[in-house]
Formats: structure tokens, C-alpha cells, sequence
């Protein structure tokens, strides 16, 4: 009901301005319905506000649940997304000399946090001439200084007029950061990882005290935005190992508007925004000179299944980690999974840790109980296995495995990059004893 309520809000809105605006067209706005009419027609903007209701930038619920957070709204909200935009607001942070710890600087403030996605979101010129030019520019398609790395790597595509970079402004992995009781709470350093695998992450012995940075818990993560980071070939921990780090050409030469946008097929196409099973631009665009189909081996079927042997071969190493009771959380329900299927485990990426309110049928005792929870959820907790020692290999390898698991393309958005990830990644556990 509310879904439809708002489809009719829109066309109604739709409806009022044909039959009221005063445009740029003749004396007095006489012929302005005329201009309107160019754009608010059942093919251009009425087709699209239909497609759109179809879009999760439209129907999910996150822009509710997230609206006063400074820090999840400017991916989550109309207005954060065009104040971090229109004020360049920086992916650094910020060291208070005073109480010695970091800040992200990427927020939004508490006047601008509100609004569900819509058509100005993305678009930040409309109804300005009242001409299809109002379609352009985009709100953003400067390159994109990555939050994760705290603005010290940048994603720039250039193909489409720069399109992709509207999207991977928000689809990009968020900071995983070290605590603020027992670190600084500064971004992680990702290279460390990389150049030490062997040394240790987190000391199980020690616990939720210094010198361990960051405490694990569910929901330690890079959180689920990691598409935009694998397409452009940025941001994983690239540990040494046999694969070279590279780019499949989809990096230069596609973009997300012509995968993701392409001529409608059911309910993929479009301003729906989806992709699954609409292989349209695969097949039009001139990139592949034969067909690509859910049938075909070399470009789908072939290159989907070596990437979820690789995720199902990194899980076993870092479940491993566990002996006998796997770290990795697995949840079959697809409504609550989106990634159920993609590994013969059905991980989703998160930590199997106890939480009685994230995760109430965790099997790892949580490091550090929240003053909130009850003498029964403590003594519950209390219960449950120590959690494992992490070595930087396991912590690096956790995090490219929620890379590349959640970009959930099983490797089609970058196959050479999420390959290299992967792999590398395998043989860092290995030569760790896993």
C-alpha cells in the first residue's frame, strides 16, 4: 500500500505539473504545458517513474530506518547524498589533539539527513530549462575518493561520460575502523595487512583490551556496498601470491548505466537498475561478438563457478580458524541473505559471534558484552567458546572474501581482480598453517 501510494503521489505530481507550470516556452508560460509535455510523456518520464517504483533505491526501507544518522546518510538519503556532494565533503579523517582520537569527516549534518531516493537525487538539474537537457548533469561524477581507505585511494571512470561515478559514490565499502576504548579509532591499516600476514590481528588471550585495535564482533565488516570497489579494481588487501593484480576490461570500457540501465526485460532494465538476466547491452553494445545467454560457458557459466569455488575454498581456510565450529555466519533464507547461494555455505560475511540482538544464534562468545544486555544474555555469552586468534592473513582475507562475495556478480562486474583477491588470498591462508 505504501509503495503504491507513493507511484501515485508521483504521477500525481506528474499530472499537476502538466497542467500548471509556467516554463520557458512563450509569453506568460501559454505554451509551457507543451515543454512539460517533451519529458512528462507515458515514454520518458512516466515510463521511468514506473520502472524506479521497481528499484530497491525506491522501495527499501534503509532511508527510513537510517533518516537523522549523519554517517549513514549520505548513501541512504536524498539530502545527505547532495550535501556530501555539493560540499565535497572529504573521505579523511580527523585527529582530535585533545581527546586522541579519529573522526570520519564523511557526514552528513543533522538539517540533511532526511529524504527517501528520487528522481532529484541523482539528477540535480531537473526543471531547470524544462528540456530533456535537464536530465544532465548528474549530481556527481567527479572521481570518487574511497571512504574504506580514508581518501588515500580514489576510483575514476571515465567511460560514459562518468557516469559510474554517480553510482560508486555509494556503492563503495565503508571504513573498518579500530576501537575507540582500547585504539584511536582510526581506519584499519589495509597495507599492514598485506605486507605481515603472519603477524597477529586480534589476541583471543587478551581480548577487549589494548594492544588488540579491533575488538570483532557480528558485525565486523566493510559493510555491503564492495561493487564498485571490485569493478574498479580498488581497495581489497592485495596479499602476494601467483595472480597478478588486474582489470577485466568490463573496468575501461563498460560502465553501470549500460549494464544496469540497458533496454528493460522483465523487471531488469531501466530505472529498475537490475541486471539479473538481462544480458541486452552484453548483446548490443559490440563488446562480445557472440551471444551472451545463462547458458553460455566462457563468459557466464565458466567464470561464476571458478569464482564460487574460490569463495567456497577461502571460506573452509577461514573457517578453519575455528577448528571444529566455523567463524563465518551462514543463513540460508534468500530473504535474509541476499548472497544465500552464492557459496555452498550460504555465508552472508559476517561473523558467526554471539549478539542477542543481532545475531541471538551465534556460537562464539562476544569479547565485549554491551553494558544493555541482560545477566542471562552475559551468562549465555559466557558459555560459548573463546574466540580464535587472527592472524592479519585471516583479518585480510575476511575482508576480500565480503569483497567478493557481496559484489555478487560471482566475479562478472572485474573477474581478473576478484580472482587475484581470492586466490592470493587462499595462498596467504595456506602459508599461515590454514
Amino acid at each position: 500500500m505504501k509503495n503504491l501510494i507513493r507511484l501515485l503521489s508521483l504521477l500525481t505530481v506528474s499530472g499537476f505539473i502538466l497542467t500548471s507550470c509556467e516554463g520557458p516556452r512563450g509569453l506568460s508560460g501559454k505554451d509551457a504545458n507543451e515543454t512539460c509535455k517533451e519529458c512528462h510523456s507515458p515514454t520518458v518520464v512516466d515510463q521511468k517513474a514506473v520502472e524506479f517504483e521497481f528499484s530497491k533505491h525506491s522501495y527499501g526501507v534503509v532511508a527510513e530506518e537510517e533518516a537523522g544518522n549523519t554517517g549513514c546518510t549520505p548513501c541512504h538519503t536524498s539530502d545527505a547524498f547532495k550535501y556530501v556532494c555539493a560540499n565535497n565533503i572529504p573521505a579523511t579523517f580527523t585527529l582530535n589533539s585533545t581527546t586522541g582520537k579519529y573522526s570520519n569527516n564523511y557526514v552528513s549534518i543533522p538539517s540533511k539527513t532526511l529524504g527517501a531516493l528520487t528522481c532529484f537525487t541523482c539528477h540535480s538539474s531537473l526543471h531547470t530549462t524544462y528540456t530533456a537537457d535537464d536530465f544532465k548533469p548528474f549530481t556527481n561524477t567527479a572521481p570518487v575518493a574511497m571512504t574504506m581507505w580514508k581518501g588515500a585511494k580514489t576510483i575514476n571512470l571515465t567511460q560514459d561520460g562518468a557516469s559510474s561515478n554517480l553510482c560508486i559514490k555509494c556503492h563503495q565499502p565503508r571504513p573498518l575502523t579500530t576501537s575507540t576504548s582500547t585504539s584511536n579509532g582510526d581506519v584499519v591499516d589495509y597495507d599492514a595487512l598485506a605486507a605481515s600476514p603472519t603477524t597477529v590481528f586480534y589476541d583471543s588471550s587478551v581480548g577487549n583490551a589494548a594492544p588488540n585495535k579491533v575488538i570483532p564482533s557480528y558485525r565486523t565488516h566493510v559493510h555491503y556496498g564492495t561493487v564498485g570497489a571490485v569493478f574498479a579494481g580498488q581497495g581489497g588487501i592485495q596479499f602476494a601470491g601467483s595472480v597478478a593484480y588486474a582489470n577485466s576490461i568490463h573496468t575501461t570500457v563498460a560502465s553501470c548505466a549500460e549494464c544496469h540501465m540497458s533496454e528493460i526485460t522483465g523487471k531488469a532494465g531501466g530505472h529498475t537498475f537490475a541486471a539479473k538476466g538481462n544480458f541486452t547491452s552484453c548483446n548490443t553494445t559490440g563488446c562480445h561478438t557472440a551471444p551472451i545467454t545463462a547458458t553460455s560457458t566462457t563468459y557466464w557459466l565458466t567464470t561464476r563457478n571458478e569464482i564460487k569455488t574460490l569463495l567456497n575454498t577461502l571460506a573452509t581456510k577461514i573457517n578453519a580458524v575455528g577448528g571444529a565450529t566455523a567463524i563465518l555466519h551462514s543463513e540460508p533464507d534468500a530473504t535474509a541473505n541476499v548472497w544465500a547461494g552464492l557459496t555452498t555455505g550460504n555465508f552472508d560475511g559476517y561473523i558467526n559471534m554471539y549478539d542477542p540482538s543481532t545475531n541471538p544464534g551465534g556460537v562464539w562468545r562476544n569479547p565485549a558484552p554491551a553494558g544493555s544486555w541482560t545477566t542471562a544474555q552475559k551468562a549465555a555469552n559466557s558459555a560459548f567458546p573463546l574466540f580464535p586468534t587472527l592472524l592479519n592473513a585471516t583479518m585480510g582475507s575476511m575482508i576480500n572474501f565480503q569483497m567478493c562475495l557481496r559484489e555478487f556478480s560471482l566475479g562478472i562486474h572485474n573477474y581478473k581482480y576478484s580472482k587475484a583477491l581470492l586466490q592470493n588470498s587462499i595462498e596467504a591462508m595456506t602459508a599461515a598453517g590454514y
